[in-house]
């Protein structure tokens, strides 16, 4: 190197520690963020367990549950039908009291009928598959078992669970 090219570097360098040091722009307070969810993996289903006239079936256990699920995509679908995943969120038991009229009397006593509802969750590729096999299963076999004469009912199906529950969300875990 040349002797001038050393004194061109030396001054570069002097040149930038001379700089003075540069101030970040204050950045602004909290921002808001969007969020937009367009394709959600999941799909959350809402089905109440209905009896056929005449039949009381037994409370919904998480097995029984399982069994109706799978023998009506099985119906449905076969073995490709039991394959699909399904995820058991919730079983609720309630007591639905209906209106029954009476030809003799003018009053109308309420009759109290056994209403069981269960919360799955399936991919959402797979729900229209399993919506059709659940609404349209009745379940078969002897009265002793507690499945002759029941079906599936879908009450509200949604890709997002707060927004299914038509608040936050919070009471569905509660036991």
């Amino acid at each position: 190197m040349t002797e001038n090219m050393q004194d061109d570097m030396k001054v570069d360098q002097e040149a930038l520690s001379a700089e003075p040091a540069k101030r970040k722009a204050s950045e602004p307070k909290a921002k808001t963020i969007h969020f937009t969810s367009r394709n959600p993996p999941w799909t959350y289903l809402k089905l109440k367990l209905v009896p056929q006239p005449g039949n009381t079936p037994q409370a919904l256990d998480p097995l029984s549950a399982r069994t109706y699920l799978s023998s009506a995509l099985s119906q449905f679908l076969g073995l490709t039908g039991t394959a699909i995943s399904v995820d058991i969120l919730k079983i609720e038991h309630g007591l639905a009291s209906t209106p029954k009229s009476n030809a003799t009397s003018t009053t109308q006593a309420a009759k109290t009928s056994r209403h069981d509802s269960l919360w799955i969750r399936v991919p959402r590729e797979d729900a229209a598959t399993v919506v059709a096999a659940v609404s349209s299963w009745i379940g078969g076999g002897s009265n002793t078992t507690g499945s002759a004469g029941v079906a599936w009912r879908v009450c509200a199906k949604g890709n997002f669970l707060g927004a299914l529950t038509a608040g936050s969300g919070a009471d569905l875990f509660v036991p």
